[in-house]
């Protein structure tokens, strides 16, 4: 779907076709049909020397993956990942066994502030959540956003949108100097 189409369907109103753009490029991630083989690894160091990211992220077609909006992107998702930490790709990629020990922290921090039984799991699933904006970057909040409302998730749809290409992070490792 094209901006002008979007705010046609708007009715003009500018944030309502930001998000039906935002919106169509989700479905079309979800239902996208060719499977993305193209796309670029990207090397990002820290200025100080002591952390460093590779990232692979792909798409459909290697016009998308060396277009200039592709290749800004995955820069700044390698600079989001050394700035902000995350483990896993998506709350998909983080193991059962890691997802169950939380649980249990959390669970446990939740009965010790003497928290109704009934209402435990509730306050557990709040705080994996959170869990997930901190581990997981497609759902944490893109730090070059100062609202911090947009998700790198967002990001990536708006991206799979414009370029009406699936789009894919596949992995990435992040290095800092002392850990390990």
């Amino acid at each position: 779907m094209d901006c002008k189409t979007a705010l046609a369907k708007a009715g003009g109103d500018l944030e309502k076709a930001k998000q039906i753009l935002r919106t169509e490029g989700k479905e079309f991630l979800a239902h996208g049909g060719r499977e993305a083989k193209e796309g670029r690894i990207e090397a990002y160091v820290h200025h100080s020397g002591k952390v460093g990211v590779l990232i692979e992220v792909n798409t459909n077609t290697d016009f998308a993956a060396n277009s200039q909006d592709f290749r800004e992107f995955i820069k700044n998702l390698a600079m989001q990942i050394a700035a902000a930490k995350p483990r896993w790709v998506s709350p998909e990629d983080v193991p059962e066994e890691v997802l169950e020990e939380e649980r249990k922290i959390l669970r446990h921090q939740a009965e010790k502030e003497g928290k109704p039984p009934h209402i435990v799991e509730k306050i557990v699933e709040g705080r994996l959540n959170k869990f997930f904006e901190e581990n997981c970057l497609l759902k944490q909040p893109y730090v070059r956003d100062p609202s911090g409302k947009t998700k790198v998730e967002d990001l990536l749809a708006d991206l799979g949108a414009k370029l009406g290409e699936t789009v894919v992070i596949r992995r990435f490792v992040r290095f800092e100097v002392g850990e390990g």
